[in-house]
């Protein structure tokens, strides 16, 4: 097997809290700017995700939503999303 994966140059990692609940209902508890790491551990929590623009916030925060009411998740948890300066 061979994976490609596209290169993200100076990514941002944001997380969109959720909550589901199983039935198909999901809402979201903003994001979080989750970036500074050290060793692949978080070192800063930044909430709101700061210079994050108005319409990819909304995007991340829908996206999250439609992903988790689909599952029909269950439970409190996060949907990550690497971002770059071409959002």
């Amino acid at each position: 097997s061979c994976f490609l994966e596209r290169y993200v140059e100076s990514p941002r990692h944001i997380e969109v809290q959720i909550i589901g609940d199983g039935k198909g209902n999901a809402i979201h508890l903003w994001e979080r700017d989750c970036s500074v790491q050290r060793r692949h551990q978080k070192v800063v929590e930044i909430a709101p995700a700061w210079n994050l623009p108005v319409e990819l916030r909304k995007k991340l925060q829908d996206d999250a939503v439609r992903i988790t009411s689909q599952a029909n998740y269950l439970n409190a948890g996060t949907v990550e999303f690497l971002v770059d300066e071409k959002n």
